[in-house]
């Protein structure tokens, strides 16, 4: 079979990157009025000035451009080749001997990129957007952003152990806000709806406290009672989504004993979604490519298109779930979306051999 002349990969790609461009276009107009629709009544509502609506928006904005960069691929692909398929050109390349995967592996390079700009806008910009976001939101409402909070706190040194059920404190406050507290020291048990946490005395001063101790009848303490705690007050980790990818490696490599089972899975897949996201756009030009040779009109690649994305969207929105409540292996569960449309990939690969 003869070479394949390098104009016509070209060719493809400048039909492919036409459509590139509208579709992102679109998806990031589609996102940006969902958004608006869903926040302009609260706008409205607490009279949010102009600058403040829109540094809302431009927080969230990195957001957007992430998921339009990756859904306008199958969407641009599908069109191009459907039209391509509409004005025989495909047909022709065809019955000159090209082979029909000679057309499609040459979108994976371009696309590459597109997962380089992916990875660095996920990893380094969207976390701070989120967290303006939020912060942005606070002000709109008139309200302050509420104080970092560690729940279920447990602390162990010989002869003693020490809970919490939430420790709430201010960035870089000495005294920390203490609920739920449960101290057991030797025979004695000491119980508490509430308390501080002063990290400068090393103490902990409960209120309403009852002590136990066997054979005797719970005590009710009338006064605050002060307990030693020596223990080293550190702030509770931000949510991973709004922490860059270097910040969160160093989190997970230093902060082990500190974080929970339920935050390490969230920080291992917030770390393997951010790689495998951003290759995200090789799979669906290869998936897409290969489906759109065998779609004959442009009617079908139209709906070919909203199925392709609603069947990855239903994917990538379940397996984060899944991974948080530890059924899934977190690094595992980045990179299922991106295995089933590899899997389709390579069965429609198979068919167009």
């Amino acid at each position: 079979m003869p070479p394949v002349p390098s104009l016509l990969p070209r060719s493809v790609f400048r039909e492919v990157l036409g459509w590139y461009g509208a579709g992102l276009a679109l998806f990031l107009i589609l996102q940006m009025t969902d958004a608006l629709s869903t926040t302009v009544g609260r706008l409205l509502t607490y009279d949010a000035s102009f600058v403040q609506a829109a540094g809302a928006f431009a927080g969230y904005l990195p957001t957007l451009l992430n998921r339009a960069l990756v859904l306008a691929v199958p969407f641009a692909v599908l069109l191009a080749f459907s039209r391509m398929q509409k004005d025989s050109e495909i047909k022709a390349m065809f019955a000159a001997g090209v082979r029909p995967l000679s057309l499609v592996w040459p979108l994976a390079l371009p696309f590459a990129l597109v997962g380089v700009l992916a990875f660095l806008n996920a990893g380094y910009v969207v976390p701070a957007g989120l967290d303006r976001w939020d912060n942005a939101w606070y002000k709109i409402y008139g309200m302050v952003p509420p104080q970092p909070t560690q729940e279920k706190y447990t602390y162990a040194e010989p002869g003693a152990l020490y809970y919490a059920g939430r420790v709430r404190n201010d960035a870089g406050s000495p005294v920390a806000e203490l609920q739920g507290v449960m101290v057991q020291r030797g025979d004695e048990t000491i119980t508490a709806p509430g308390g501080t946490w002063d990290t400068e005395a090393k103490t902990w001063t409960l209120t309403g406290a009852w002590i136990s101790r066997p054979g005797q009848n719970p005590q009710a303490q009338t006064k605050p009672i002060t307990v030693p705690q020596a223990d080293t007050l550190a702030p509770p980790p931000p949510e991973a989504k709004k922490v860059s990818t270097p910040a969160l490696r160093a989190q997970l490599a230093q902060d082990t004993d500190r974080l929970t089972a339920t935050q390490r899975r969230d920080i291992q897949f917030q770390l393997a979604s951010r790689l495998a996201d951003p290759v995200t756009p090789i799979v669906f030009a290869l998936a897409a490519g290969a489906l759109g040779l065998l779609i004959r009109n442009r009617a079908a690649a139209f709906a070919t298109v909203l199925v392709f994305i609603v069947s990855f969207y239903v994917i990538w929105t379940t397996v984060p779930q899944l991974a948080r409540a530890g059924a899934i292996e977190p690094n595992l569960a980045a990179w299922i979306p991106n295995l089933v449309f590899l899997a389709v990939a390579g069965v429609l690969a198979w068919r167009l051999r």
